[in-house]
């Protein structure tokens, strides 16, 4: 991930200079670095976070780092971007937005979906009120395939991991929610009943103003990537559906046949990562408040261990229930990812 927004601001963001590359993977650095002209290269990010003239860093190492590094980084009165999820323990979500705070700088989340302009102009639509009162919510996130076990191994879960976007995206469509109540199961692939994950997932939701709403995720569709989202208001609904590498239809003896949809989300979202960093930057330049914040980082952890909470319980669980602490129960399947992801990657200003 770092490489790709390493590229964006190289290529396509003008309004700032990538000066550095860091990552504990010399030789990873050193290649994203050439080939993108940019002379220095590190491997320890407190190198960068010294250096007066470095304005903001944004952080895509591997999750168990974010938090640590965001302390670092707002210590050292950097503006910071970084990658989502900002950690998997509430208790080290709440001291790094407090070192933040104390600091006085910047901190934006990679929530790159509400970038995105189908779901912007939906969520401009329901907010417009011109649609009614919104009452149900309905998102479809399903993968093309797996990824690695050893990723799925180190993941957090499929709650915390494939829906932590959806987690955002619900509170950025409806606001806040009081109650969840998952379900889930192994269907497709029996290798994830090694370490207790699930393959195929559906949450139900109970939102503050009353609405609910329900999120649909599989980790792998035969017919590829699959992106909807629909909020069914009472005068109409605003929907955003599944996008296709072109919107040519073919029709024939045989019926009618279209263009299979982007392979993944790197194709699918690739303009939402130069937009949510272009963003940052113009909030840095600007001195205004980002688009997403600590506070939408750690709200969707939450939401991801309200999830797991109840999947676990067979339970609707209120989000209130979910405190400062992860309970053992909760931790359990974290144990193992904690060790599976050290030793770690750090990447300062921009990395792979």
């Amino acid at each position: 991930m770092g490489s790709v927004h390493c590229r964006n601001i190289a290529r396509q963001i003008p309004e700032a200079d990538l000066v550095a590359v860091c990552d504990i993977r010399l030789e990873v650095a050193q290649a994203v670095a050439n080939e993108l002209g940019i002379q220095r290269v590190v491997k320890d990010y407190k190198e960068l976070l010294a250096d007066p003239a470095i304005e903001a860093v944004l952080i895509a190492s591997s999750t168990p780092t974010h938090a640590f590094i965001i302390k670092d980084a707002a210590l050292a009165g950097k503006q910071i971007f970084c990658e989502k999820p900002l950690a998997m323990d509430l208790a080290e979500i709440d001291e790094a937005l407090a070192a933040v705070a104390q600091a006085g700088v910047k901190l934006q989340v990679g929530f790159n979906r509400r970038f995105d302009k189908s779901l912007r102009r939906v969520h401009e639509i329901v907010a417009s009120g011109e649609i009614g009162r919104p009452c149900i919510l309905h998102i479809v996130n399903r993968d093309p395939d797996f990824p690695s076990m050893d990723f799925l191994r180190a993941s957090g879960g499929m709650f915390l991991d494939l829906g932590i976007h959806d987690l955002d995206m619900v509170r950025y469509q409806m606001g806040e929610v009081e109650e969840v109540y998952a379900a889930g199961a192994v269907l497709l692939n029996d290798e994830l009943k090694e370490f207790g994950d699930i393959d195929t997932g559906l949450i139900l939701l109970k939102f503050a103003n009353g609405a609910m709403g329900t999120i649909d995720n599989s980790r792998k569709a035969v017919y590829g990537y699959d992106q909807r989202l629909e909020v069914f208001c009472s005068n109409g609904t605003a929907m955003m559906e599944n996008e296709k590498e072109t919107a040519a239809v073919q029709g024939g003896t045989n019926g009618f046949t279209s263009a299979k949809p982007p392979y993944f989300f790197m194709q699918r979202y690739a303009p939402c990562y130069v937009e949510e960093v272009r963003q940052f930057v113009a909030c840095v330049r600007d001195d205004q408040p980002t688009p997403t914040t600590g506070a939408d980082g750690r709200a969707a952890v939450v939401l991801g261990y309200a999830a797991l909470k109840s999947l676990r319980e067979n339970r609707p669980v209120k989000v209130s229930e979910i405190g400062c602490q992860r309970t053992a129960d909760d931790g359990r399947q974290l144990e193992s990812w904690s060790a599976v992801c050290r030793p770690w990657s750090a990447k300062g200003i921009c990395s792979d």
